[in-house]
């Protein structure tokens, strides 16, 4: 019984359909299935696929978005138990667009994927200055600042907030990782960037890595 009711949540959620997954993760919950067990089995597992078929262009971005939207319907659910019964996450992530620059759909899919993975994550929006990424990676206790920019010209902002957490003496207490069209691993070395991530799937399997590796 178990299974099927997470099976059927993991395919739902690939098609789109926010009010199915809403439903099943309730039966799931009402089964008295375990919190972490729904999460991870269930609206994890079935972003996770979808995950894979977007990195293969079998699906798109609308499909990406629809999924996402009834991932969230599940989590609503399964968020008040997670706080009841202190459920980690994996891991706490800050994200960005840097100061300057107010793109910020690349960030957003970033936001999703890796919420979808099950890791907290800390969106500070549009044009955020050095300070704001740092002070807020340092108040959260987060494990991974992520920095995206579409503008050549504010690319030299992610610099300065290394710079800013080096200054600090609390460089090493993060994991940076860094995106946008106009990006490039080397760029990604240069500023002292752990990783340059090219897309949301890559984004996610790096943050992945960086927090089982601590």
């Amino acid at each position: 019984m178990t299974n099927d009711i997470l099976t059927q949540l993991t395919q739902v959620l690939q098609t789109g359909d926010a009010t199915a997954v809403s439903d099943l993760t309730k039966l799931a919950i009402d089964q008295s299935i375990g919190t972490k067990i729904i999460l991870d089995d269930g609206l994890i597992a079935g972003m996770n696929i979808v995950g894979e078929r977007f990195k293969k262009h079998e699906i798109f971005l609308p499909d990406l978005l629809f999924s996402a939207k009834a991932f969230y319907a599940g989590l609503e659910h399964l968020k008040p138990l997670l706080l009841k019964e202190k459920i980690a996450s994996p891991g706490k992530v800050v994200i960005g667009t840097v100061q300057g620059d107010q793109h910020d759909i690349g960030k957003n899919l970033v936001g999703i994927m890796l919420e979808g993975a099950g890791f907290e994550v800390v969106d500070l929006g549009k044009d955020v200055s050095p300070e704001q990424f740092v002070d807020a990676a340092v108040e959260t206790n987060a494990d991974v600042i992520g920095m995206s920019a579409l503008l050549t010209t504010t690319m030299p902002v992610m610099k300065k907030v290394i710079d800013l957490a080096t200054e600090r003496k609390i460089k090493d207490q993060f994991k940076y990782i860094v995106g946008g069209a106009p990006l490039s691993d080397k760029f990604a070395k240069e500023i002292g960037a752990d990783a340059y991530c090219f897309d949301t799937v890559s984004a996610v399997e790096c943050v992945k890595g960086f927090v089982k590796g601590k």
